[in-house]
């Protein structure tokens, strides 16, 4: 099976929720519209940034049915279906599949571990199995799964047992297993590399996608970078990667988990998306007043605007 490489950014979205932490689908008409205009590629649901693993089964359905069915045409939705149980994980797959999704996407069990490559591809063969005309990328990031492995040996043995295997969402810090993963069997997967801070160093190597959460509302940051990039400024591009990770080191340094900061920040400026679901909590007023002064500093809004009270609705 052939599959396309991807070509610019794919946003991972946030799951947006009412009040009361349900699902609030009615949002992500206008969120998928929002990532179109921003000029994303694509859209990488229920990970870590969706808060995936905080979903009921059902939800994760029905999200999945909500973003294919609303998706505009252009923007790629790749599901992920990872789980601590197989059959779950098989599950969403196959649900994927039925529902139109683009492609599929699987971290490693977390709890009761694989030990070593080979039993990850004897998972991962089996969840990919139950969507086979799906493109498949295996979720690479340890710091969430604790699951260490090289990716360039997972993809060589793999890619003999897994017919639909298209590539890897790569968030991890190894370069050098990044870089190797790249140059596999002539450049053959689609290696999207996962850690918005340091995408210049992986455009550098050769990088053509990549995944991320502040793509959601900083795209045109990175988009300029890419361009830079391209264009040889290499001055322009690592001053713009330099705001980014300024920006990120403001989430970072707020006191409340990533995840729930960036959610509150999407609200700030792009689209409602509500709370976070426990045990992660929302930034308290002090922390979020905090993180905007220091966000000012970084130089992040000259590039995005925050909302205007009129269009503070939710989906706007």
């Amino acid at each position: 099976m052939t599959h396309r490489k991807t070509e610019g950014l794919i946003a991972a979205p946030f799951t947006p929720m009412r009040g009361d932490r349900t699902l609030n689908l009615d949002a992500v008409e206008g969120y998928a519209r929002w990532l179109h205009r921003q000029g994303v590629v694509g859209a990488f649901i229920c990970g870590t940034t969706g808060e995936g693993m905080s979903l009921t089964l059902d939800e994760r359905r029905q999200l999945a049915e909500r973003w294919v069915t609303i998706a505009p045409t252009g923007l790629r939705v790749v599901v992920h279906v990872g789980h601590s149980s197989l059959a779950d994980c098989q599950a969403l797959a196959a649900h994927a599949q039925s529902i139109g999704a683009d492609g599929i996407a699987c971290l490693s069990p977390f709890f009761f571990k694989p030990a070593g490559v080979e039993r990850l591809v004897d998972w991962c063969e089996q969840v990919a199995a139950a969507a086979p005309r799906l493109p498949f990328y295996y979720y690479h990031m340890p710091s969430m799964t604790g699951v260490s492995v090289k990716v360039h040996e997972f993809l060589r043995l793999a890619s003999q047992r897994l017919p639909n295997l298209a590539g890897i969402k790569f968030t991890f810090e190894d370069l050098d297993d990044y870089q190797r993963c790249l140059e596999l069997e002539d450049g053959r997967f689609d290696v999207l590399f996962g850690r918005d801070e340091l995408l210049l160093s992986a455009l550098k190597l050769g990088a053509r996608g990549a995944v991320g959460s502040t793509y959601n509302y900083a795209a045109p940051v990175y988009h300029a970078l890419i361009a830079a990039h391209q264009q040889g400024d290499s001055t322009k591009a690592a001053a713009l990667q330099a705001l980014a990770v300024r920006m990120i080191n403001a989430f970072l340094g707020c006191g409340a988990h990533p995840i729930a900061a960036f959610k509150w920040f999407m609200g700030h400026v792009a689209v409602e998306c509500g709370p976070v679901r426990l045990p992660l909590v929302n930034p308290t007023p002090e922390q979020s007043a905090a993180l905007e002064t220091r966000l000012d500093a970084s130089g992040v809004f000259e590039w995005v605007q925050r909302r205007s009270t009129a269009s503070a609705a939710v989906g706007a």
